[in-house]
């Protein structure tokens, strides 16, 4: 039987349709509508009726979105402002008639990379994503690490260490979520230009930093240095509470050589000495790891 993996995000949705082997048939990218309910719902109904047809059958479904899920099904997404505090899981099953898997995106992205990227062979494998937010998951053995409420994985929510804020008198921020001074402030993209403007006075895109990175100028490595500094404490932090094997990088932050190749020695300095940091590497499906996820949600469902 056919799955299909939906990966929606802030600005499109991609539909995937996999056979049972996980190898792609067929994908396709439209608009996300993100501000009539009804309309999400009615869109993501006629994406799931048009891989019906291209199939010829009622595949099992996988859907990963940006956001948190409550243990009651509710959503809770900023990227999608008309489907927070609703029950998609429920609502789409319901018009669908038959069973979804409904799971955040970066959870998707990690149970992609452990099973069949660049975590595959590992027993004890974190997803971090790095790009506009800052999230992950983390798997064992090839399956999604489960709980209760669902929010494991949040690792941009973790709080700024006081040491490094002190040692680079950094701005206590306000984050998205309500709390203060979660890491993701200042580690994913829109972070990394308030890291830039506050060592040099000026905003500029994390594109622009990375030029100016290769330029060796001063500022721009200024905000590097505290940039690994907070990465790679956050990192030493989830390296003590799970123990990964290997942390698999996604996400726009995680093609930019100069943080990939000096996070391991960034790790190691924040933890317990004669302990080694758990291995770096980039995600292996790229921007399709999330669909691919997704639909090994569905797959599993089946």
């Amino acid at each position: 039987m056919a799955v299909y993996g939906i990966d929606i995000g802030g600005t499109k949705i991609e539909t995937a349709i996999f056979d049972h082997n996980l190898n792609l048939l067929k994908s396709w990218r439209i608009d996300t509508p993100t501000q009539d309910y009804q309309i999400f719902i009615d869109t993501l109904r006629q994406l799931v009726e048009q891989a019906d047809e291209y199939t010829g059958e009622r595949g099992n479904i996988g859907i990963g979105m940006p956001g948190l899920i409550t243990p009651a099904g509710q959503s809770l997404s900023a990227n999608v402002p008309c489907a927070s505090g609703q029950y998609i899981r429920d609502d789409l099953s319901r018009s669908l008639s038959r069973p979804i898997v409904l799971e955040n995106d970066t959870r998707c992205f990690a149970l992609s990379e452990a099973v069949s990227g660049a975590g595959k062979g590992y027993d004890r494998v974190f997803g971090a994503i790095i790009g506009t937010g800052a999230a992950g998951g983390f798997c064992r053995n090839g399956h999604l690490d489960k709980t209760q409420q669902g929010f494991a994985g949040e690792y941009g929510h973790i709080p700024l260490p006081a040491d490094i804020q002190a040692q680079y008198q950094l701005p206590v921020l306000k984050c998205g979520c309500g709390l203060m001074a979660c890491v993701e402030s200042y580690i994913a993209g829109p972070g990394i230009s308030r890291l830039y403007q506050h060592f040099n006075g000026e905003l500029i895109s994390p594109e622009q930093w990375v030029l100016r990175l290769k330029q060796n100028e001063a500022a721009a490595q200024q905000a590097l240095q505290c940039y690994l500094d907070i990465l790679g404490s956050t990192f030493a932090s989830l390296a003590k509470f799970l123990e990964p094997d290997v942390i698999v990088l996604g996400g726009g932050v995680s093609l930019v050589d100069e943080i990939v190749e000096n996070l391991s020695p960034a790790i190691e300095k924040y933890l317990f000495a004669g302990f080694r940091a758990p291995q770096i590497k980039r995600a292996l499906h790229g921007d399709s790891s999330g669909v691919r996820g997704a639909a090994l949600l569905g797959l599993k469902n089946s």
